[in-house]
């Protein structure tokens, strides 16, 4: 049986990516690691940031927790219970730590990140049965541009 989320059609889940990823440009150009999210409820956007560590001097200033920081305010209230988080990139632990904090009703993600993908590259946080929440996860959407944005990023800096 398929859930809401992944029914959802592809041009939507596409569409809210597409936003994602302009937030991940955005934080290329500002010599930030290009990561970019989008928080969605009923498909209207909360919030959408892309990494601000380096602009903000602040080392948990990722892009999905700028975004869930500003979609809890927005929404007022700190659970995000019917909220969908669209990420460029599979998110890494202390991320995956807040979307359960969050309980956050779905994740879609781009590119998985061998190295330090915490939602099903390493650790499974989002669907950990020690955990008092779990989230749906659909991954792989835009994944071949969110891959090649990051590569391209990593590439230039060596």
């Amino acid at each position: 049986m398929f859930s809401a989320l992944q029914r959802a059609p592809d041009e939507r889940r596409e569409y809210w990516m597409r936003e994602a990823l302009r937030a991940a440009y955005e934080a290329r150009d500002r010599d930030e690691v290009p990561i970019g999210t989008c928080v969605v409820v009923d498909d209207e956007l909360l919030a959408v940031s892309g990494n601000r560590t380096r602009t903000d001097c602040d080392p948990t200033a990722h892009a999905e927790i700028v975004a869930l920081r500003e979609a809890a305010r927005k929404f007022g209230n700190y659970r995000l219970t019917e909220a969908v988080v669209y990420s460029t990139i599979e998110p890494c632990a202390m991320c995956a730590g807040a979307l359960i904090q969050a309980r956050v009703k779905g994740l879609v993600y781009g590119a998985t990140d061998e190295k330090a993908g915490a939602v099903e590259s390493h650790f499974h946080i989002c669907d950990a049965e020690q955990l008092n929440h779990r989230v749906e996860i659909v991954k792989g959407v835009l994944e071949a541009e969110c891959r090649a944005l990051m590569q391209e990023f990593f590439r230039t800096r060596r």
